[in-house]
């Protein structure tokens, strides 16, 4: 026996007969009464409870039925299906809304064979339909309610992250919750309006910008800041920077991404510019003072200077002096000073020095610059100094040999009396002509002649005497034509 679609009894385990005398036949599915298609019969199926008690199966179909049944809803269906010729032919009654359907199947090759109809129970006490609907009822409210709510709680918004617009439907309760729902991180620097925290509503717009890093030259002091804004000149709006007539170093339509932008931004600035006795006023956005300078139609000339450096930045409102300069170079050469060395020599008298190198000093040049600012000379300042020729040290003999202590036939004058009249008792007096010096004006020759080394002003007074006194045992008096006369006063 093959299986439809709607031969579901076998899911229920196996056919059990219901009880009955022994031996008596049980009218099943294939044993009831058959009559053609098409021809009406009498429903012969009553329900146990309105029975009493099963009915036998030896008694009569037309006995059974001792009660009008209820009238079929006028929803019933019958559907038909057909089978093969060797299929069985089951009747099911569908129960779909408190109404019944008929189903029946039967053979449709014309062969004459009966189909095998059941009827299903279709009718039902009032008040167990009413108990059996009564659940149904409360399940359809509960489901109609929760519907309601689940629609109520459906809201349709407006999402717009850096401008980008996003229509959608949340259950979310607040900003935060929508953002998380859609994978929209955001962070201390950026901007969620309304806040993560506000409730939603239906018809809410919210709207996220992402916070940019700016690397911000602004007048030549940097900052670093944030900004939602999308182009550069949002984020100078943003910032509160003054742009008109400012330098900007990106274009104003420039887009800033994710990763930010390094901006440098020279607002105009008023410089007063003070040269060759006037001012002039001018309107700059220069990024150094000699840029606002060449604004201004000022030239610097050779070693022409301002009164502030020439690449700071100028300030507003500032005041800068140009300095017309001329300047000359002044050198100046110095001596340096020799030293004195000190040799003893056992061959000269004590007291006696004689000069073997007479020495030299050196020579030292210093250049000077002479400068002269709008007119005024100003004090020389010392460029470069330089030493052209070293000194040279002067070598002195000084005698250790004992003076005799007297010349026989000459001790007995007055030698202070000729000695002042010849130098003044100067023992380093030198004539006008540098010819004759010491205390008795010995020329060079003689005073050899007599033993003396070097120069005689340059020996000790006794010395000089002891050697005058020798000359006069020699020659007497003659060597002072005009003084001689005073050894004997």
């Amino acid at each position: 026996m093959s299986k439809s679609q709607y031969e579901t009894y076998e899911a229920y385990g196996p056919y059990v007969a219901p009880a009955g005398p022994p031996g008596a036949p049980w009218p099943g599915l294939h044993e009831a009464e058959t009559v053609p298609n098409g021809v009406p019969y009498e429903d012969t199926y009553r329900p146990a409870y309105e029975a009493g008690a099963r009915a036998s199966a030896s008694t009569p179909a037309h006995e059974l039925a001792t009660e009008p049944l209820l009238p079929r809803q006028s929803g019933d269906t019958l559907v038909e299906h057909t089978h093969a010729p060797d299929e069985d032919t089951l009747v099911q009654i569908k129960d779909t809304d408190d109404q019944d359907t008929l189903v029946q199947d039967g053979y449709g090759d014309g062969s004459g064979r009966a189909a095998r109809r059941r009827r299903a129970r279709s009718t039902e006490r009032p008040e167990s339909a009413v108990r059996r609907l009564l659940p149904q009822a409360l399940v359809v409210a509960f489901l109609a309610g929760g519907t309601t709510a689940f629609v109520a709680q459906d809201k349709a918004v407006e999402l717009s992250v850096d401008g980008r617009q996003r229509n959608l439907h949340t259950f979310a309760d607040d900003v935060g919750e929508l953002l998380a729902e859609e994978g929209v991180h955001v962070g201390a620097h950026d901007m969620v309006a309304p806040a993560p925290g506000s409730a939603l509503a239906g018809g809410d717009r919210i709207a996220v910008r992402y916070g940019r890093p700016v690397r911000l030259t602004l007048d030549g002091r940097r900052h670093e800041v944030w900004t939602t804004a999308g182009t550069v000149e949002g984020a100078l709006h943003e910032l509160g920077v003054r742009a008109e007539g400012a330098y900007l170093s990106a274009s104003r339509s420039q887009s800033i991404g994710r990763a930010g932008l390094a901006l440098d931004v020279r607002t105009e600035r008023a410089v007063t510019i003070m040269a060759d006795g006037r001012a002039r006023t001018v309107r700059t956005n220069a990024a150094t003072v000699r840029e606002a300078i060449e604004d201004a139609g000022i030239t610097l000339r050779g070693q022409d200077t301002l009164s502030v450096p020439a690449d700071s930045f100028p300030r507003d409102g500032q005041t800068v002096t140009v300095l017309r300069v001329t300047g000359s170079r002044e050198i100046r050469e110095e001596q340096i000073p020799f030293g004195v060395r000190r040799t003893e020599d056992p061959s000269l008298f004590k007291g006696t020095e004689v000069v073997s190198e007479p020495g030299q000093p050196g020579l030292r040049r210093t250049t000077f610059l002479v400068r002269t600012v709008n007119g005024v000379r100003q004090k020389p300042r010392r460029e470069k100094t330089e030493v052209v020729r070293l000194p040279r040290r002067r070598v002195v003999r000084v005698g250790t040999k004992p003076l005799p202590p007297s010349v026989h036939g000459a001790d007995h004058l007055n030698w202070r009396a000729l000695a002042a009249c010849e130098s003044g008792g100067r023992p380093h007096a030198v004539d006008a002509s540098g010819t004759y010096g010491g205390l008795y004006q010995f020329d060079t020759h003689t005073w050899h002649s007599l033993g003396g080394r070097g120069r005689p002003q340059d020996a000790p007074a006794e010395e000089q005497t002891f050697r005058a006194k020798k000359l006069y045992v020699s020659r007497g008096a003659t060597p002072w034509p005009a003084c001689g006369r005073q050894l004997h006063g």
